[in-house]
């Protein structure tokens, strides 16, 4: 007699379901050993280059690269569907919603009453709300963009009906440093300018300083201050480009890069559930939670600029 679980899966229990998949997968690997065994280590290849930013377009300007490239692109498009998500919540809500814009006011919410209500007053939510709902969304969208395989490896070419056009290739504009920093850097600059607006320079500078603290202890607590306002650069802008870029990383050799470097095929079939595995943990946590903590902490430190107290 068949148990549920049995009848429910066509006469096989999930557990068997698993344990088969397990064997095939080991079976799969002793089978490419077997049949492919090693050619040895590729030393022609070299994964960093998914990294490399090749310019499509070359632009100097007294001196100064501008030039085009992969990571342009990136930063367009996540530009782009920031502007239409924020335009379409500004523009698009009915009485009655949709699935689609059911989703959006969930997503509205998260950014208005948890990110920017939750650590500034009201009044100062209504104004910086626009600044760190585009936030969160262009950080969370450039990180979703990096994990569609895009045709950008401009290195490695596919011909496609008689035409050379780039390999499909994983890349995200938040997996370069220089665009975690900048965005780090328009944060600074906005809360720094925030609390000297607020307080004027001495005020701000002064409240920098715990209430109650003096003399030589007030000096030193002050140079650790200004010390952290510039560490934040680093934590805002690392945090960010370190997470995405690691799960990239280790995307790209569980999926195939680790096999191609050491000359064993049977490696890539090893690896690859694991490779897909991190794939769907990165694409749906990693992603958003990255952007929910730049924007979070953006907000804590827009309060924390204009607050009475340090």
């Amino acid at each position: 007699m068949s148990t549920p679980e049995q009848t429910k899966s066509g006469g096989m229990s999930t557990k068997r379901k698993v344990l088969l998949g397990i064997g095939v997968w080991l079976a799969g690997t002793i089978v490419m050993v077997v049949v492919f065994g090693s050619s040895g280590k590729n030393a022609s290849f070299l994964p960093q280059n998914e990294f490399k930013l090749d310019p499509w377009i070359s632009i100097k300007v007294a001196g100064i690269d501008i030039s085009i490239t992969k990571a342009v692109l990136y930063v367009v498009l996540a530009s782009l569907l920031t502007c239409a998500t924020m335009i379409y919540i500004a523009r698009r809500m009915q009485q009655r919603p949709n699935k689609v814009q059911t989703a959006v006011e969930v997503l509205f919410n998260l950014m208005r009453d948890n990110i920017t209500r939750g650590n500034m007053d009201d009044a100062m939510a209504r104004k910086w709300f626009p600044f760190i709902g585009a936030l969160f969304l262009f950080i969370m969208f450039s990180n979703l963009i990096g994990y569609i395989p895009l045709p950008t490896n401009t290195e490695h070419e596919i011909t496609v009906f008689g035409l050379h056009v780039p390999a499909f290739a994983l890349y995200s504009a938040t997996a370069n440093l220089s665009i975690p920093l900048v965005l780090a850097l328009i944060v600074w600059v906005s809360y720094t300018a925030e609390g000297v607006r607020k307080k004027g320079p001495l005020g701000y500078l002064k409240g920098l300083i715990p209430a109650g603290v003096h003399g030589a202890m007030a000096g030193m607590i002050f140079i650790l201050e200004l010390l952290s306002q510039f560490m934040r650069l680093i934590s805002l802008s690392v945090r960010l480009f370190a997470n995405i870029l690691a799960g990239h990383l280790m995307i790209l050799f569980f999926g195939g890069a680790l096999a191609v470097l050491l000359g064993v095929a049977a490696i890539a079939w090893f690896t690859l559930p694991l490779a897909i595995a991190i794939f769907m943990f990165e694409a749906v946590l990693i992603a958003g939670l990255q952007a929910f903590i730049f924007a979070t902490l953006t907000a804590i430190y827009l309060g924390g600029a204009v607050a009475d107290h340090h």
